[in-house]
């Protein structure tokens, strides 16, 4: 019978007789700590880089006329909203001029890469639509505001408001909501107020050719808390002691607060009471004010903010049809920023002007325009709009590169601290096009619309625009071209992650160092 007889070769080791486990030298631990502390560091420290922002690809016109010779429409005054049910669906509403008054309405259900066009149904007896607006509710309904002309001189007889359930692709028969000389009629919503809708306008008396008949003509507006189906009483926005006012903006900024940017034209006859005959020449010599009114009643009652009172008017106007100013506020601060064209510094400038919530005084104006003082270059007609998490973009006309002052760019450029400064321009348009082009060119007066349009993105820009590139003096041609840009912040990270980072990595490594430091010591004394 065979015994098992051990091996003294093989015998596995006693615990004692076991080599301990390697463990990484205490100099190694502390260098790979410093290192990884030092690159947080350095990770925080990137995020405060340099920003970039560039156009995409080419521009692109969205009314399917813009390549045609024979369609000579003048588009121009563009509204850009967005759907809150589905980010890519976006709406345009736009004024045309020529060859006869009218309306369009354009939907996208790509963010922006293709158009179709919607049918616009006028009320029964109603034969021109015009200057339209429209808004997104927090449901996701459209709402559209347009006005009604009648006669040989196009005078506002009646505004509507027409509703979509389904992003834009239909529209429901428009209901009356305004009745006589109504002008400058803009819808806005209640963000957190699904059914919430509020209309301003400016309430004419008497009107003659280009003129208003007479001073004291109100800025007033209406409150619907149902879809549009009953409205309250009119309530007057602008203060009774202000009796030429002009291009009402309404806003709804956080907890329902109703803003509206408006213009007093001051003693300003040449343009409100049409004394140039809608004729080309020099502007006003005077100053506007720029005006926000604030209820914080759901439009009930009124405040006044004088934004600024030395605004100098850089051109002639119809006082119909007025230059709009931009009013933007940002939903996460309630910081509301307004921006206007100035020539006090000589020749045209684009202004903007910021208030914090619960500040006092605003802030301006910011020269947001980075041309050489007193160039003899035009920027002009503003629009802001405020991304989510705070970026405010700035659009306008730009004439920078026309030694002559007569074609037009679009440019963009951005403010990350709040409307204190702006980055440098990037150039939207691919092509420059004659800003003398449009309605009245042949008195010298050539109308490029009321406003510009955007929307603004975590990353990107949408600007659209009136374009004259298809267009010759004699056809008058306008079309709404658009552009985007894509903004890459490095600030990608808020201030408490950046914070976090940065201290500590510093604590990581000095720790590492001390270890590092530690393991060397006990290094040599072996």
């Amino acid at each position: 019978m065979a015994t098992d007889v051990a091996d003294p070769q093989h015998e596995a080791p006693t615990p004692a007789e076991r080599p301990p486990p390697w463990r990484p030298p205490r100099w190694l631990l502390g260098a790979a700590l410093a290192l990884v502390g030092a690159g947080a560091i350095v990770v925080s420290t990137a995020y405060d880089g340099a920003r970039t922002a560039t156009r995409l690809g080419a521009n692109a016109a969205i009314d399917t006329g813009a390549s045609n010779p024979l369609d000579i429409s003048a588009n121009n005054s563009p509204s850009l909203v967005r759907s809150p049910a589905d980010g890519r669906v976006l709406v345009v509403a736009n004024r045309i001029d020529t060859p006869r008054y009218s309306c369009a309405l354009r939907v996208s259900r790509d963010a922006g890469a293709t158009w179709s066009q919607t049918p616009i149904a006028l009320p029964a007896g109603e034969t021109k639509c015009y200057a339209p607006d429209v808004a997104f509710g927090a449901d996701g309904t459209l709402y559209m505001t347009f006005v009604t002309l009648r006669g040989l001189a196009n005078v506002p007889d009646a505004a509507w408001l027409a509703t979509s359930s389904d992003g834009g692709r239909t529209l429901a028969p428009a209901a009356r909501i305004l009745s006589g000389l109504v002008f400058q009629v803009r819808v806005a919503t209640d963000p957190a107020r699904p059914r919430r809708v509020f209309v301003t306008w400016l309430q004419a008396a008497d009107v003659g050719l280009y003129r208003f008949g007479q001073i004291g003509n109100p800025i007033r507006a209406i409150r619907s808390d149902d879809g549009g189906r009953t409205w309250t009483r009119r309530t007057r926005v602008s203060s009774p002691a202000r009796q030429r006012v002009l291009a009402p903006v309404p806003a709804v900024g956080p907890g329902g607060v109703l803003y509206v940017l408006y213009l007093d034209v001051g003693n300003d006859r040449l343009d409100y009471d049409g004394l140039h005959q809608a004729r080309g020449g020099p502007p006003y010599d005077g100053r506007f004010s720029l005006v926000l009114a604030r209820s914080r009643d759901a439009g009930a009652t009124w405040q006044e903010s004088v934004v600024d009172s030395r605004i100098a008017p850089v051109t002639r106007f119809v006082a119909f049809v007025p230059r709009l100013p931009s009013l933007a506020v940002d939903p996460r601060s309630g910081r509301v920023y307004a921006a206007y064209e100035d020539r006090r510094n000589g020749d045209p400038d684009v202004m903007e002007w910021s208030l914090g919530a619960g500040d006092a005084r605003w802030h301006g104006p910011v020269r947001v325009n980075d041309t050489p003082l007193h160039d003899g270059r035009a920027q002009y007609m503003p629009r802001l709009s405020v991304a989510p998490g705070g970026r405010l973009d700035a659009i306008y006309y730009d004439r920078r590169d026309d030694p002559r002052n007569r074609r037009n760019a679009v440019s963009l450029q951005s403010s990350f601290d709040g409307g204190r400064t702006f980055d440098a321009r990037v150039a939207l348009s691919d092509r420059s096009f004659d800003s003398r082009i449009g309605f009245g060119s042949e008195r010298g007066l050539a109308d490029l619309g009321s406003r510009l349009a955007s929307l603004s993105t975590a990353d990107r820009t949408l600007a659209l625009w009136t374009d004259t590139r298809n267009g010759v003096p004699a056809s008058g041609k306008q079309d709404l071209v658009r552009a985007i840009a894509v903004i890459s912040d490095p600030e990608r990270l808020g201030s408490f992650e950046r914070a976090a980072l940065r201290w500590g990595g510093l604590a990581v490594a000095l720790a590492g160092l001390a270890l590092l430091a530690s393991g060397v010591t006990r290094r040599r004394r072996a």
